[in-house]
């Protein structure tokens, strides 16, 4: 069971960390960071909604279900006990595409631009690499008026493969969505 395992504690770039398993007692850390990011209308699906405690809970039932499937991967970034990022990947449930996954990415504004999107990023992938058997691709999609994500992913060995044009509505305007793609292994 992959639930609280801790799969990095220490010091990343002169910050301390410790990146986990999601548990399910993390309710509410995560109702506040969603929140909270949801109202700071950042490049998230949530702009401005305000989730209840009952709709985070259900979420992270529901996301438990897909960890012990072998369906999801999520990790936390706590400081001082504190949440502030997250990453996670879940496998499509359609049995066609059941070997590709959709990634996601977090982090609280104020600990932004000191890499820990990228770390968490890594550490996502490698949880996935070793708990997802089977998986072999990760997508994404990204704000294209989110350049520093987007750039972060072509890093990462992202590559787009689309563009909706007009298909986010960010902070009141239409805003290109850009499709990425990852390959975790050969078929």
């Amino acid at each position: 069971m992959l639930e609280g395992t801790v799969v990095f504690e220490g010091n990343y770039n002169e910050i301390d960390i410790i990146v986990r398993h999601v548990r399910r007692d993390d309710v509410e850390r995560l109702q506040i960071f969603m929140n909270t990011l949801s109202k700071e209308q950042t490049f998230i699906m949530y702009q401005g909604k305000q989730l209840t405690h009952e709709e985070e809970e259900k979420y992270v039932v529901d996301y438990m279900e897909k960890v012990e499937k072998g369906y999801g991967i999520k990790l936390l970034v706590f400081h001082n006990d504190i949440l502030i990022g997250m990453g996670d990947i879940t496998r499509s449930l359609f049995e066609p595409e059941s070997h590709v996954g959709t990634f996601g990415l977090m982090i609280a504004k104020e600990w932004r631009g000191k890499g820990l999107g990228s770390f968490l990023m890594d550490k996502t992938l490698e949880e996935t690499k070793k708990y997802m058997v089977g998986l072999k691709i990760v997508r994404l999609g990204v704000f294209e008026n989110n350049p520093i994500a987007e750039n972060m992913y072509k890093r990462k060995g992202f590559v787009q493969y689309g563009n909706l044009p007009n298909g986010l509505l960010h902070r009141g305007e239409y805003v290109d969505h850009i499709y990425m793609y990852k390959l975790l292994a050969k078929s």
